[in-house]
């Protein structure tokens, strides 16, 4: 399964770049860091198409499963990610044919924070936005990070192992 993992963090070397790092080796996943592309904000006058957003999507249509990867900030997923979540309105609009080829394919979010769980209202955006594009929703991987860094320790290493062995299940 072609697989690809949408990086969205404000750290290069923080806890949530490590887990889609390990998680992308053993899955021999593709990553992509939003950091490296130019997305404007939505817009409802759709000023904003000569951005990097159609040709980043044209990329992530190749892909089977794609693992958005986000720390929680604040109860929510990055600013990053907002706003390529944003812009997925798009594919609503002005590029309903790169919208409705979503359609089937699966979709997970792993992500990392302070607390011991996630809160339920950092996973609905995402569980929300793949029902709406008839997307198979595979769930949230968290894993808690109680220190500043994540060290690569048996929890870190099990959280990967458990999260690869439950998408490959999943699907």
């Amino acid at each position: 399964m072609k697989t690809v993992i949408i990086v969205a963090t404000s750290r290069k070397n923080g806890n949530t770049t490590k887990s889609a790092d390990a998680l992308a080796s053993v899955l021999s996943a593709d990553i992509i860091d939003l950091t490296h592309y130019q997305l404007s904000y939505y817009d409802y006058q759709h000023q904003n198409q000569d951005d990097d957003f159609l040709t980043l999507v044209e990329q992530v249509l190749q892909y089977d499963l794609i693992v958005y990867a986000s720390p929680v900030y604040w109860y929510a997923m990055s600013g990053q990610m907002k706003v390529f979540f944003d812009r997925l309105t798009d594919l609503l609009t002005v590029k309903k044919l790169m919208g409705r080829a979503l359609k089937n394919k699966y979709n997970a979010v792993i992500s990392t924070g302070a607390e011991a769980t996630a809160p339920d209202c950092f996973v609905k955006p995402f569980a929300l936005t793949a029902g709406y594009f008839d997307m198979i929703f595979l769930g949230n991987f968290y894993f808690p990070v109680f220190e500043q860094e994540v060290a690569i320790n048996a929890a870190f290493e099990q959280y990967i192992a458990t999260t690869a062995k439950s998408l490959m299940q999943s699907i």
